[in-house]
């Protein structure tokens, strides 16, 4: 396997990996130049691999990415800028086409990175994990406030309803002072 000049053989941390894992197609992802660079080899080395040994990667664990995939991707990610004008799509591996890769490439460098990778993947499915989790308590929390919110409405409209003034005066109960029952004549007496 062809190695790229001056590559040092340290271990690519975890957080350096997850960054370039992208989803398409509804999948996790790392693009062949990607890889290569992690494993200190060159792209086309990396893709011969690969092609002598194609079983190994099945389209679920392995795709081409499209044209329009292609043009996505150096439009998000400058260091993909190269790609442009480039005569063939990458490729893109799944986890599983990942790990496939370390039974692919045998150095040292590959195995450790191989680690990493296969932990970046791990977080990111806790991260996706505990977002889900906090979206559902959220958006619980959204539904109580609402039945609330129509609560509380329900007591401030009838609030206003009590303090509206009448359009007309309220009619008296109760006897005027001089009406029958409190005055000299009473309710059987004659005039």
């Amino acid at each position: 396997m062809k190695k790229i000049p001056g590559q040092t053989e340290a271990v690519v941390p975890v957080q350096d990996v997850a960054r370039r894992i992208f989803l398409i197609r509804g999948h996790r992802v790392m693009i062949d130049r990607d890889l290569a660079e992690l494993y200190g080899v060159v792209t086309k080395a990396l893709n011969q691999a690969v092609k002598r040994n194609i079983r190994r990667f099945p389209s679920d664990f392995m795709f081409r990415l499209t044209p329009e995939e292609t043009k996505q991707l150096v439009t998000n990610c400058d260091r993909f800028a190269s790609l442009k004008h480039a005569a063939t799509t990458p490729h893109a591996f799944t986890e599983q086409g990942v790990a496939m890769l370390s039974s692919v490439l045998k150095s040292e460098r590959a195995i450790d990175v191989n680690v990493n990778i296969m932990r970046a993947f791990v977080r990111i499915r806790e991260l996706a994990l505990t977002h889900k989790t906090i979206l559902r308590k959220l958006e619980d929390l959204e539904r109580k406030y609402v039945s609330h919110d129509v609560k509380i409405e329900t007591i401030f409209e009838a609030i206003k309803e009590l303090m509206i003034q009448p359009d007309k005066p309220a009619r008296r109960i109760g006897f005027k002072p001089g009406d029958a029952g409190g005055g000299t004549k009473g309710r059987n007496s004659k005039p």
